[in-house]
């Protein structure tokens, strides 16, 4: 998990996928590997409802994919939330089998790490590898990702903390408890700040009901020097000097005062996004636009003053202000439904039958999950989460490590044939990802800092799906007068996205 967290490449040209892209690699890799060394051992599944309806997500955005106008994005965004959901099952068989606990670590360990790259941004630390527009991002590049990042692997945090075995553990546990807060004070992330106030409302009640299954009664004196170690290095944050140029002269308190402003601002921009993106998924009720899609189609729907609109016409970033938004518009109303239906129902299931658990350490994991939930519902209201590698990646893994624990559901014994047709589809399905990431960084990697046309084009035939780099060595040939060449470069960039006006005025220009 921590490998999610430090992936990146340092080509600033490409600003989000430099991020992105690498982090979707090691998800697809991870799930391939995960996905051969338990299919291959498994000759019964047990499924549930939130199984059940985890596959309805996935066939349904599947055949949404069929209808989508760029099938390259379609792929792309159809396979994080396939490699995301085997991600899940793998945590889920672990827990089960009582493996919860490694995992829960591992993930507030890659919580600790995210912090600290970001931190370490806010506190001077200069490398390509972290970007400067909206600092302090660290290994994320953006400050509002690496908080959905914490935000989310929070409660994995405390949970690891409260329930440590070692001495070491604990400290570090509190160290790191503090450079969390640190890092979300830093970031300005409202949404990450709703989704850490929603979590820790939503832990209090179970925290204080499971009172009674704790065995080491020293977890309430733990959780008292979180609260400190929290405070302390919010505090610290806010008043030692760091690197970051706020225009404001308040400016944290000026996004605690802005968190549910809706009149201005972000927040208004969010609101048009938002009613545009429903008309959208109107016209589209069904399957949506295809997954990834959004935006391709969004400005068929938005006005010429919209701010998710570029002065080129495209929209400035490729997902809407909310992976809710984006599940409707692009997968249609039914894959939402179902994807929130799991996740109402592993929050239930959370709260249950406690008593029926091993240990207080399975109640507490179980509690964690309650904040998990809550923190990730929260983040991708606001913003995009289970769309990106890296908090999927991270959510997913805790969900399922977590409910695994006392899973209950139906055997079933999964014929031969159909076991061998079943890891064939999946391992296909991720192994074209995996590839697919992989050619992606080495497009990025053989354009580097774009000095060179020769690069370019390489780039173009590692990644034909990618708009920019087209667009790009289409402009370079139009440049040198070799239209011939310019407009198949051209072309293949209005397919991509048939509603852009660059590549339409470059053939216009080589017409």
């Amino acid at each position: 998990m921590t490998a999610v967290v430090l992936a990146v490449l340092p080509f600033k040209l490409f600003e989000l996928d430099r991020y992105f892209v690498p982090k979707e690699l090691v998800l697809h890799a991870v799930a391939l590997a995960v996905m051969v060394l338990v299919l291959s051992r498994t000759r019964t599944i047990t499924v549930d409802a939130v199984d059940a309806l985890l596959v309805v997500f996935l066939l349904w955005g599947s055949a949404s994919a069929l209808f989508a106008t760029n099938y390259w994005l379609a792929q792309r965004a159809l396979g994080v939330s396939v490699s995301s959901a085997i991600i899940f099952w793998a945590a889920k068989w672990r827990g089960a089998s009582g493996a919860h606990r490694p995992i829960l670590v591992a993930a507030a360990v890659a919580t600790v790490c995210a912090a600290v790259t970001g931190l370490a941004q806010a506190y001077g630390v200069e490398t390509d590898y972290f970007s400067l527009n909206r600092a302090p991002g660290g290994t994320f590049g953006n400050r509002n990702f690496v908080a959905h990042f914490c935000a989310i692997g929070l409660p994995a945090l405390i949970y690891a903390t409260v329930t440590a075995r070692r001495s070491l553990g604990l400290v570090l546990g509190f160290i790191g408890v503090g450079a969390v807060a640190a890092a979300l004070v830093l970031s300005r992330s409202r949404a990450a700040w709703l989704a850490v106030v929603a979590s820790l409302v939503m832990l209090a009640v179970p925290l204080l009901a499971s009172r009674k299954y704790w065995a080491d009664r020293k977890i309430g004196a733990r959780l008292t020097r979180l609260a400190l170690a929290a405070g302390l290095g919010g505090g610290l944050a806010i008043f030692l000097p760091n690197r970051l140029n706020w225009s404001s002269d308040s400016p944290y308190l000026d996004s605690a005062r802005g968190m549910v402003d809706y009149r201005t601002g972000s927040g208004r921009g969010r609101l048009a996004q938002y009613e545009n993106s429903a008309r959208m998924a109107a016209a589209h009720p069904v399957f949506g636009v295809g997954p990834g899609n959004w935006p391709v189609r969004y400005v068929r729907f938005a006005p010429a003053n919209d701010p998710s609109l570029t002065d080129e016409g495209m929209t400035a970033n490729p997902w809407p202000s909310s992976d809710w938004v984006a599940f409707v518009s692009e997968r249609g109303v039914v894959a939402a439904c179902a994807l929130l239906a799991a996740f109402a129902v592993m929050l239930l299931r959370a709260c249950r039958r406690w008593s029926d658990l091993a240990s207080s350490d399975a109640v507490l994991a179980k509690v964690a999950l309650v904040g998990t939930i809550s923190a990730t519902l929260v983040v991708s209201a606001f913003d995009a989460a289970l769309l990106l590698a890296a908090p999927a990646f991270l959510a997913w893994s805790v969900m399922g490590a977590a409910s695994g624990i006392g899973h209950r559901g139906r055997e079933i014994r999964v014929p031969r044939a159909a076991r061998a047709i079943a890891i064939v589809a999946m391992v296909s399905v991720v192994a074209i990802s995996t590839a697919r990431s992989a050619t992606q960084s080495a497009a990025i990697v053989s354009v580097g800092n774009g000095a060179t046309r020769a690069g370019w084009i390489r780039g173009a035939g590692l990644d034909p799906g990618s708009y920019r780099i087209n667009v790009r060595v289409a402009e370079l040939y139009a440049g040198r007068g070799q239209c011939a060449s310019a407009r198949i470069y051209a072309r293949r960039a209005l397919t991509l996205f048939p509603y852009a006006p660059v590549p339409r005025q470059l053939l216009s220009r080589c017409g």
